[in-house]
């Protein structure tokens, strides 16, 4: 069969893919707005004088966790392109529990901000840290149900060679752990950058 009579593959290309095109959209508007956000945290802090604010510690015990996740995602990538079901169940288990932890701690974190006495209503500094550190919570929650999605399919359709055989070679699939892994690599890249920005800014009088 020629080039041109062979039919159309929506997945030979993917960085044409509407999915891809929408995640990269969603990305870049994701960016913006936390970039937005840093700039109006830092003109506030030079033009109102405002003090320092120290983030605890759990913040960077917070960025281990991500890193975890983001690793686990590659497990879970690399297991389903090796076909190894076990692997790629475990490693998509594992990223939801530490995933799971995170949120957890990061509660934990914003209830230490609190005892100390570091309330939205106390500055503007207490402020932006709160929404920012929130909207990178919020996007965590909205990709748990995608995660646990892919759970639901690899449990149900991994019961029986045939079933397996499908499941790891459907093109569809793929792509769609694909773009989540993305999705978990952003967050965790996103999340070093806000630990980063504070501290920098905690260190500058």
């Amino acid at each position: 069969m020629s080039e041109q009579e062979q039919p159309h593959n929506e997945y030979a290309y993917l960085a044409f893919h509407p999915k891809n095109i929408i995640l990269v959209l969603l990305l870049m508007g994701l960016s913006t707005i936390f970039i937005a956000l840093s700039l109006a945290y830092v003109y506030n802090r030079v033009n109102q004088h405002l003090p320092p604010l120290r983030l605890p510690i759990l913040f960077l015990f917070n960025t281990i966790i991500l890193l975890g996740s983001s690793s686990t995602m590659v497990w879970a990538k690399k297991s389903y392109l090796a076909d190894h079901t076990e692997n790629y169940q475990r490693a998509l288990w594992f990223t939801l529990g530490l995933s799971l932890l995170f949120m957890l701690a990061q509660a934990i974190a914003w209830y230490l901000l609190f005892s100390d006495g570091v309330l939205m209503s106390s500055d503007n500094s207490a402020g932006y840290l709160y929404v920012i550190s929130g909207l990178h919570f919020a996007h965590v929650i909205a990709g748990l149900p995608f995660l646990g999605y892919f759970i639901y399919q690899a449990r149900y359709h991994m019961k029986e060679p045939v079933s397996v055989l499908v499941y790891f070679s459907d093109p569809e699939k793929r792509l769609n752990l694909r773009l989540l892994g993305i999705y978990w690599h952003f967050l965790d890249v996103l999340w070093i950058y806000l630990v980063i920005f504070f501290y920098i800014n905690y260190f500058i009088r």
